[in-house]
């Protein structure tokens, strides 16, 4: 199992160094900050390469695990980003708004899904007998509770680890993982607080540029991890159809054997 490569060059080129605005800054993270420009925080990316490393060994870990990830970013520039990893990659989002709850009080949520696909069924039947008013009502809700569940509607269990961009944003879905023992990683840009994340990545969580970055390396990780757990998979089929075509042969070997005695 393999992770790929950072190149720190492509850190600088995404703006992944690029902090806040000192007045806007965490004294918490004042170790993984380099210096300062023009009021801006520059983010040491020395400690960035390490703890991204660090990331995505413990990604390949869940996932040749058969583990599943939660991706979490609702701010605008990351939201589709998040959503398209996630389906690329066969694990859960939430890109739209962080209901309280959605992992403390999975029951709750469990019941909202459940309307969810319900509507939706109401929605398509063309035997329908709702008016243009009901089902005005009817698409409206059905596409706020999308907007919010549809990436964690096939979720039946807690995610095995949770991916965060933006953690002082998305701080109720941080407090959430934590209170169930989730493992947490966690963009933390120079205004979060790295002490609440199991892996923090220093690193500028505004850019498009650097959160494609983010997004580039895990979808990496994961589907080389999934393509050798299935190439792995394939030869014990082989080793085995091999092993039972031995046996059959040998079976006939020795029913020759015992007729060649008999004669």
């Amino acid at each position: 199992m393999t992770i790929p490569n950072i190149n720190l060059r492509d850190l600088v080129d995404a703006g992944v160094h690029y902090g806040h605005k000192t007045q806007r800054w965490n004294p918490k993270m004042k170790k993984y900050i380099h210096s300062t420009r023009e009021n801006v925080h520059i983010i040491n990316l020395t400690y960035t390469v390490q703890m991204l490393e660090e990331a995505l060994k413990a990604i390949e870990k869940v996932v040749s695990k058969g583990g599943k990830i939660l991706f979490v970013a609702t701010k605008k520039q990351a939201s589709l980003q998040v959503a398209e990893l996630a389906v690329e990659t066969n694990q859960y989002y939430v890109n739209h708004r962080w209901l309280g709850g959605m992992l403390t009080n999975w029951s709750t949520i469990t019941k909202s899904i459940k309307k969810m696909k319900e509507l939706e069924q109401l929605k398509e039947n063309p035997n329908n007998e709702f008016t243009k008013k009901e089902i005005l009502k009817i698409s409206n809700q059905h596409e706020k509770l999308v907007k919010s569940l549809n990436g964690i509607s096939e979720m039946k269990n807690s995610p095995d680890l949770v991916f965060i961009i933006d953690t002082k944003l998305e701080h109720i879905a941080v407090a959430e993982a934590n209170h169930l023992n989730i493992p947490i990683i966690g963009i933390v840009d120079t205004n979060c607080d790295p002490d609440l994340i199991d892996f923090p990545i220093p690193g500028n969580d505004d850019s498009r540029r650097s959160i494609k970055l983010y997004c580039s390396l895990i979808k990496e990780t994961i589907n080389s991890n999934l393509s050798q757990i299935q190439e792995a998979g394939e030869e014990q089929v082989d080793d085995k159809m091999k092993l039972e075509k031995n046996n059959r042969n040998n079976s006939l070997d020795q029913e020759n054997n015992i007729n060649k005695q008999e004669i």
